[in-house]
């Protein structure tokens, strides 16, 4: 359990985004909470670990697919050696990593011994020499790597466990159980950014650990792309101050939560991740935080009412929570909270206002689940289904503003009219430019206020 007192803690602030008012006898509220960290910097303000005020404050663990594919081209091994010997410059003196290489089984590369290094001169100029010895050869168990990771990280006592897993291919060593039965015993004990490199990999099996283990996913199609991605992660990590961060959101009696969603940088369904914490209230996760924000979607379900009648339909705190459990028995104050409220009124034009906050990130949901229901329609041979979900996408992505995925819809399909989302299936589409597309899919562009 980690320990963190004032100066730990970024400064956090929620800003709730609604429409407040509902017709007589409404019941849906919806809101969007803005949270922000800010005031961390990078040289203090970090979490300590609770009986090892001398160890590491945060542990980063790198794990590398050395299966056989790996050397089909043998650009990928090298451009993976490189990348991580990269990723590794740009860890923080004082912070404990290990390499791991991952085939069939999890392998210590260094520094071996159930254990972490701690990054200095020395261990990476040592880290650098292990990782000449990574060699392609055996098959893939993704699950094996996740668990060797959890113990080492564990071992350390960290306030920041971060990992970044690269792969080529798919988990075809072990079952869909195992690795969802390891992602279950990790799930709390670490973040992981996951990559596909290549195109013989599946985008659903990367994405799905990334969004079980609070990271993020995308593909690196070229191997030579790997080390500015890995530095690039690095660097994002080392700025993370403190982890272990809940939602917490109360509902008063009757009142019921319909859902909770990130919605930005990336649609993340957090709805079925509820703990209870405490009389009608419940925690969500949200992982480690540096200096950024991001925007929850929440949909709340309150008791009918009367015109002129006004409750409180919620309340949003952000909390730090125990990583092995949920939040403190103790209640700990509030880092911040929001208050989510319902009126009734007999106005129609204000009850049936649309904030512009939520108007943006439900198209924004939807354009997400249109690719994804397109490309499943394309693969499957469904052309005119995928014609109409893409098209759907075009018009959502150019209605918004999100020129990123607009421009990756535009590989895949002909547009001919993007305001009404008219488009054609392209004949010929690169593997890595569908694949982009899938893996992307979830990114969003934060509303203008």
């Amino acid at each position: 359990m980690a320990n963190f007192t004032k100066s730990h803690v970024p400064r956090f602030s929620a800003e709730v985004y609604q429409n407040p008012y509902l017709p007589e006898g409404g019941r849906e509220v919806h809101a969007i909470v803005t949270v922000t960290a800010t005031g961390g910097g990078t040289t203090g303000g970090r979490p300590v670990s609770a009986g090892s005020a001398d160890g590491p404050d945060a542990g980063v663990v790198i794990m590398v697919d050395c299966s056989g594919s790996m050397d089909y081209p043998p650009a990928k091994m090298r451009g993976a050696r490189e990348a991580t010997a990269a990723a590794l410059d740009t860890v923080r003196d004082g912070v404990g990593f290990a390499v791991v290489a991952g085939t069939h089984r999890a392998t210590e590369i260094y520094p071996g011994g159930g254990r972490l290094a701690v990054a200095g001169a020395t261990t990476r100029a040592e880290a650098r020499e292990a990782l000449r010895k990574l060699s392609a050869g055996g098959g893939t168990a993704i699950g094996t790597w996740l668990r060797l990771t959890e113990r080492l990280l564990s071992s350390a006592g960290a306030g920041i466990r971060h990992a970044i897993l690269l792969t080529d291919g798919r988990n075809e060593h072990e079952s869909p159980q195992e690795l969802r039965a390891a992602l279950d015993a990790c799930f709390g004990s670490f973040t992981c950014d996951a990559r596909g490199v290549g195109t013989d990999w599946e985008v659903k099996e990367v994405t799905g650990i990334a969004s079980a283990l609070l990271g993020t996913a995308d593909i690196v199609a070229d191997p030579a792309g790997l080390t500015a991605d890995f530095t690039r992660m690095t660097e994002k990590a080392m700025g993370k101050e403190v982890a272990d961060v809940v939602l917490r959101l109360w509902t008063p009696l009757g009142a019921e939560t319909v859902f909770v969603k990130q919605v930005a940088p990336t649609v993340e369904d957090l709805t079925s991740r509820r703990s209870e914490s405490g009389p009608r209230s419940a925690d969500y996760p949200t992982g480690s935080w540096g200096n950024e924000s991001r925007d929850y979607h929440l949909c709340l379900r309150v008791p009918a009412a009367a015109v002129g009648q006004e409750m409180l339909a919620g309340r949003v705190s952000l909390i730090i929570s125990a990583p092995d459990g949920p939040a403190f028995a103790t209640p700990p104050r509030p880092l911040s909270q929001g208050l989510v409220r319902a009126v009734w009124t007999d106005d129609a034009a204000a009850s049936t206002s649309i904030n512009p906050q939520v108007a943006h990130y439900t198209g924004q949901a939807e354009l997400a689940q249109a690719i994804q229901q397109g490309l499943d329609a394309r693969k499957s041979g469904d052309t005119a289904g995928a014609t109409a979900k893409l098209g759907r996408a075009v018009q959502l992505a150019g209605a918004s503003g999100n020129e990123a995925t607009a421009k990756l819809l535009a590989k895949v399909v002909d547009v001919v009219d993007a305001a009404t989302g008219t488009v054609r299936l392209k004949a010929k589409v690169a593997e890595a430019d569908e694949m982009t597309l899938e893996t992307r899919s979830t990114k969003t562009i934060r509303v203008k206020k």
